[in-house]
């Protein structure tokens, strides 16, 4: 389990980063969507902020702040909720994968986190 818990997260925390610098760099891609789904530009270093925040806190909830880790990846995933509500309520249907894929990867993170923080107590 505790291998699952290190992949799973390093992934999370390369694509969270990697989407992080994408909205700080003002992406095409970023702002053609945000567009799409009715968020103003100006918010762009601001979201970029919580996803990088919440990259470094899986980062050192893996490096064994754990109740650190299991914070950042619960912002993420109510982050990434947010994302999905966007695209479902502006029906931005073409690109809903995009979301979804980081909030089921941070839902990921969370449930390794947290029974991985579980199982460390019961040792």
């Amino acid at each position: 389990m505790f291998t699952a818990y290190v992949i799973v997260t390093v992934v999370a925390i390369v694509a969270n980063t990697g989407i992080a610098v994408a909205d700080l760099m003002r992406a095409g891609f970023v702002v053609a969507n945000s567009a799409e789904v009715e968020v103003p530009p100006s918010w762009l270093p601001r979201l970029a902020a919580l996803k990088a925040a919440g990259a470094a806190g899986l980062l050192l909830g893996l490096l064994g702040v754990r109740p650190l880790g299991v914070a950042a990846a619960a912002g993420l995933v109510l982050f990434f909720v947010g994302a999905v509500a966007a695209h479902v309520r502006t029906r931005v249907w073409h690109n809903f994968a995009f979301p979804a894929g980081y909030l089921a990867l941070n839902a990921a993170a969370l449930f390794l986190a947290v029974t991985g923080a579980l199982s460390c107590r019961e040792a």
